[in-house]
């Protein structure tokens, strides 16, 4: 009898106390099947929708190739872009990709480098407009009471003033001005809708239970803003970066067009005013204005697509799942 028992208990798997008290043999599969894949984190949800959304993967496809083009073509065509080397007002052809202004230059070389400045400009007026709205509104929206009443006048002072006016004012006394001056008064004159934006998401986070905790932790005000506010905005932060990098190229490219851009180096603005200056329409030099029009359209358009797209992947209320 002993030994029967014995032998049954030597065939007998070992059971295992599992988890909540349940018991579970080792190697056997779970009554539910295998456990299920382990969830995704935010920024892993956040790309997982990104790339499954035709909005985002179109709008980064275009900035990606222009972005390509503008490494790349100055390493094809090397050298002076406004140099005359080759015949007057050529057509487009496999020596001349572009073709050829009136005076001999070749308008590939030009257009590769403008795009370099065209993206300089958006980064660096973009960047620094975003960096001033954000600051501006954080405070304001989180500290209230009379800083917020002087940062908002201050606000509305820039607000209503006008770029055309103080960028003639600027080119009055400055005589030689480049892209990066013109990226500054781009950057010193767009951030006031930003702030004002972004004020008003701090107002309506600063309530919250998490804000309230840091502050009876002993957490400074300025280390709230920017530890505890400030990423919960990130999204939205990312998105008004966008706006204000297409915005600049777009007020970049305006006042290049009417004679008020740089006065040393290249843009498409500048390609644009130079084919009107010298009549390109007129004399049907068709592929002096078109390129530069069509890449402003495409990247300031496809800033737009990738805005647009990422705010549905940002929010899940809009996510065509």
């Amino acid at each position: 009898m002993t030994s029967r028992t014995t032998a049954g208990a030597a065939q007998t798997p070992d059971v295992v106390q599992g988890p909540q008290g349940v018991p579970t043999v080792p190697g056997a599969v779970p009554v539910g099947g295998p456990p299920g894949p382990r969830p995704m984190g935010r920024r892993g949800e956040f790309l997982y929708f990104a790339l499954r959304t035709k909005k985002v993967i179109i709008g980064l496809a275009i900035i990606a190739f222009f972005l390509a083009l503008a490494v790349i073509g100055p390493i094809i065509r090397p050298g002076d872009p406004d140099a005359l080397i080759g015949p007057l007002g050529a057509s487009p052809s496999a020596d001349w990709w572009f073709g050829t202004t009136s005076f001999g230059q070749d308008i590939f070389a030009q257009f590769v480098y403008s795009l370099g400045s065209t993206f300089l400009v958006g980064a660096l007026g973009g960047g620094l407009a975003a960096i001033i709205g954000m600051t501006v509104g954080f405070v304001a929206g989180y500290r209230g009471g009379w800083v917020d009443e002087v940062l908002n006048m201050i606000t509305n002072v820039v607000l209503v003033i006008p770029t055309l006016a103080l960028l003639l004012v600027a080119a009055a006394y400055l005589s030689a001005r480049g892209v990066v001056v013109e990226a500054l008064f781009i950057g010193l004159t767009s951030w006031p809708w930003a702030a004002r934006a972004i004020r008003a998401q701090t107002f309506s986070l600063r309530s919250r239970d998490f804000v309230s905790l840091a502050r009876m932790s002993g957490v400074r005000g300025m280390r709230i803003v920017f530890g505890e506010i400030a990423p919960n905005m990130s999204s939205y932060l990312f998105l008004t970066f966008i706006l204000l990098f297409g915005g600049a190229i777009l007020i970049a490219a305006t006042l290049d067009f009417i004679g008020l851009g740089p006065t040393t180096g290249s843009s498409l603005g500048l390609m644009m005013y130079d084919a009107v200056a010298w009549s390109a329409l007129q004399l049907g030099l068709w592929w002096w204005f078109i390129p530069p029009g069509v890449a402003i359209t495409a990247i300031v358009g496809a800033l737009y697509i990738t805005n647009v797209g990422l705010d549905e992947v940002f929010n899940p209320k809009l996510r065509n799942t």
